[in-house]
């Protein structure tokens, strides 16, 4: 049976390559961009399995206006994807109180409003998929990155409770964590923070190992998402690209080797 899926941010990247993978094999796709004119093509393919819909994610009532728009004219909801965000790069001391507050509105708050939107329907529906599109970066963080690193964690913990809040009502939540793509994250949707001269010894490393760095094909992870929303059980939490699944065993076998080097004094802490 075809699923209806309403996706965040399907101009480009990640976000126009689920919509395409899912229209690609039948199913119907409510999809959302600021400008809708960069889903005329989408609509020229696929005709009336997408519903385009202009949508700026930092509003609660456009978010809620979309997804009823989308639930009246396909009558239910299968799999929702939040993926409309940006990145922001700047050291910690660099960003500004608004370019924080901003990054936390679309990245965060754009995942809420939506997601706080669709569950009465999937409740009532007792089915249905949440996705979050996270980051390797959801899990660790790297210098030049605080801002972005504090919406994706902050997005990370939301979910994980949602999951469980949802678990008998029939409706699955995952959090997709990719590492590195070529989209068009780290580009022109990117804001940076005035650089400040002590931090460039930072930059400059950061810069030198990526330059060596691989990147994967967005386009594969269209196909990959489908086999989540098909799975019978999916995963809370799934890597999108080898690089992260060589991060993570990394980063927690620190954090175990950390937290067992001072168990002692976690224990004092107890009284």
């Amino acid at each position: 049976m075809s699923k209806v899926w309403f996706i965040t941010g399907t101009s480009r990247g990640f976000g126009r390559h689920f919509a395409e993978a899912a229209l690609g094999r039948g199913d119907r796709v409510a999809a959302t961009a600021r400008d809708t004119g960069s889903l005329d093509d989408l609509v020229a393919e696929y005709g009336d399995a997408v519903l385009p819909l202009a949508l700026d994610v930092t509003s609660r009532e456009a978010v809620e206006a979309a997804v009823a728009a989308a639930h009246e004219k396909f009558g239910r909801l299968d799999v929702v994807v939040n993926n409309a965000g940006y990145g922001l790069f700047g050291m910690v001391e660099e960003i500004t109180e608004e370019q924080l507050r901003d990054q936390l509105e679309t990245n965060l708050f754009g995942a809420f409003f939506v997601t706080r939107a669709v569950l009465p329907i999937l409740r009532e529906q007792k089915s249905g998929h949440i996705i979050q599109i996270s980051t390797i970066g959801g899990v660790g963080a790297f210098p030049s990155l605080g801002g972005y690193h504090a919406s994706k964690w902050a997005l990370e913990g939301l979910t994980e409770s949602l999951a469980q809040e949802v678990a008998g009502l029939g409706i699955a939540v995952t959090l997709v964590e990719p590492g590195g793509f070529a989209t068009d994250w780290a580009g022109s949707s990117a804001v940076h923070a005035v650089p400040n001269p002590a931090y460039q010894p930072i930059r400059d490393a950061m810069a030198a190992r990526s330059a060596d760095a691989q990147y994967g094909d967005p386009a594969a992870a269209g196909p990959a998402l489908l086999q989540i929303v098909d799975a019978e059980q999916p995963p809370l939490r799934v890597l999108f690209g080898s690089q992260p699944t060589q991060i993570v065993k990394h980063l927690y076998a620190q954090r175990l080797q950390t937290w067992a080097d001072w168990e002692h004094v976690s224990h004092a802490a107890q009284g």
